[in-house]
């Protein structure tokens, strides 16, 4: 018996050893989320930056929900950026487009350091009479396609990502027909899903070397 129970515990102790050596994975092979956004002009992938962790992790977790499946870019500017997010943007009333959200804000999260570029991901607001703090907005962003356009806005918005691939489809939507207000004339929907690669497939892929 005593033989049996000595057999038994070496077991245990060598099953939990090999497990752990299934779940230890080098750090070249760790999966990273990014996110793919879809249109009817193409695919971009944006990576999302570890700098600004409450944007970072909402954007993730709206993706993860398929909030943003089927909203629209409500707002295009030339030379300036495109704008989407909004839920209200799926409705049939396009008066209201821009002024929806998840019901929340997030605390701003700009940085000194990490300033507009043509891709960048940066965070929509209300302006600063009304929201002094700065907060950004739950869901709604916006994806420079100028870096001259969008200078003006650093220190004052969140940026918290960039897109590493696709941003001639930005160059392509923001091109599009529009009304006095921005509004495309036909609906820019978006499909955005969370996907995961491993740095070096994001380098090999999309030829990016995440900077924060």
């Amino acid at each position: 018996m005593k033989n049996i129970l000595v057999v038994l515990i070496s077991f245990v102790l060598l099953l939990s050893c090999k497990t752990g050596q299934e779940i230890d994975v080098p750090l070249s092979e760790l999966k990273e989320d990014i996110i793919e956004l879809e249109t009817s002009y193409g695919k971009m992938y944006i990576w999302l930056y570890k700098a600004t962790p409450l944007h970072r992790e909402n954007f993730l977790k709206l993706s993860n929900e398929g909030f943003f499946n089927q909203t629209t870019f409500h707002r295009i500017i030339p030379n300036f950026m495109i704008q989407g997010g909004d839920p209200l943007s799926k409705d049939s009333v396009p008066t209201n487009d821009g002024t929806g959200g998840p019901g929340y804000t997030i605390p701003n999260e700009i940085r000194d350091s990490i300033k507009h570029d043509k891709g960048s991901l940066a965070a929509a607001r209300l302006s600063d009479n009304v929201n002094p703090s700065k907060s950004s907005s739950g869901s709604q962003f916006y994806i420079s396609v100028s870096k001259s356009g969008t200078a003006q806005l650093d220190g004052k918005y969140t940026v918290f990502g960039e897109v590493m691939k696709g941003i001639e489809y930005a160059d392509e939507i923001v091109k599009q027909p529009r009304d006095n207000k921005d509004r495309p004339n036909s609906d820019i929907k978006m499909t955005v899903k969370v996907i995961q690669k491993t740095l070096a497939e994001i380098k090999s892929e999309f030829g990016y070397t995440p900077k924060y």
